[in-house]
């Protein structure tokens, strides 16, 4: 049976936009508020119902205690791309928040972010801030005009025991390549307690096998096909777990477990198992 919790958290509500933020030319924040949300941790995710189109998942950006919450989009398909269309004080609709969340640890933290994986990676780094002993943030795009939320991450953590390392796929910041290429060294140069992750698949398979060599603790943000949020529908599944009831945040130990099939391949809207 459902606790009256729960009932609660997947209650449709509907709210307006409060703000719109255009963060590069496919990604933009939209900010929000909605009471239930507003109490997410770094890590959760929430459904946002876009009227008469679609309802997609999405991480959590930021979280407010006047109640406002911020979301990440962008532009891939039908729904986000009417998302993108909407201006401050349409309306739109919110489940949630679903999910488990990462760990707060006080330790010396590594993070990799790729993308609009970043965003709750920052999420996670304005809770960590102060607790962290080191922290390092390894975040990676296509291009400069990409990298999300540099300067915002720049002016979040202290430089004395913090330090940020910009890949761009272009070269035009940072150093060429992937968000994954400068780990091995960064793993073997200094000590780490723990490794955090979001981004594309692949890239968080990569960051598992190096970690997993090192014999340091991975938590990792999982993305899938998500339509129900709650596990009754299946289309998320991953070895033997449902990434929105048993995740998204998945630590090494688990990982092991569906290594097999992650990064690899995942299921389509009809559950036909395809290549990542």
């Amino acid at each position: 049976m459902l606790s009256a919790y729960r009932i609660a958290i997947n209650k449709l509500r509907t709210t307006q936009i409060l703000d719109v933020k255009n963060e590069s030319l496919t990604v933009k924040t939209f900010t929000f508020k909605d009471r239930e949300c507003a109490k997410a941790k770094p890590g959760q995710f929430l459904m946002l119902w876009i009227p008469g189109v679609d309802e997609i998942p999405l991480s959590i950006l930021d979280a407010g205690k006047d109640g406002s919450v911020s979301v990440v989009v962008k532009k891939v398909g039908e729904a986000t791309g009417e998302l993108h269309e909407k201006k401050i004080g349409e309306t739109i609709g919110v489940r949630g928040p679903f999910g488990n969340s990462f760990s707060v640890n006080a330790g010396r933290i590594l993070m990799v972010g790729g993308g609009t994986g970043i965003a709750p990676l920052f999420f996670l780094t304005k809770r960590l801030r102060r607790l962290a002993k080191r922290l390092v943030f390894v975040m990676g795009a296509r291009t400069k005009d990409e990298l999300l939320f540099k300067n915002e991450l720049e002016s979040t953590i202290d430089e004395r025991h913090a330090e940020i390392a910009a890949v761009t796929e272009d070269g035009t910041c940072g150093v060429t390549g992937l968000c994954t290429e400068p780990l091995e060294t960064i793993l073997k140069s200094d000590e780490f307690d723990i490794v955090y992750a979001c981004g594309p698949e692949p890239m968080i398979r990569r960051t598992f096998e190096m970690t997993e060599k090192q014999g340091i603790r991975l938590e990792a943000s999982l993305e899938r096909l998500m339509r129900c949020a709650i596990g009754l529908c299946g289309s998320c599944i991953v070895g033997r777990h449902r990434v929105c009831r048993d995740g998204p945040i998945f630590i090494s130990e688990q990982i092991r477990e569906f290594k097999d099939e992650f990064g690899i391949s995942k299921r389509d809207f009809d559950g036909k198992t395809i290549p990542v």
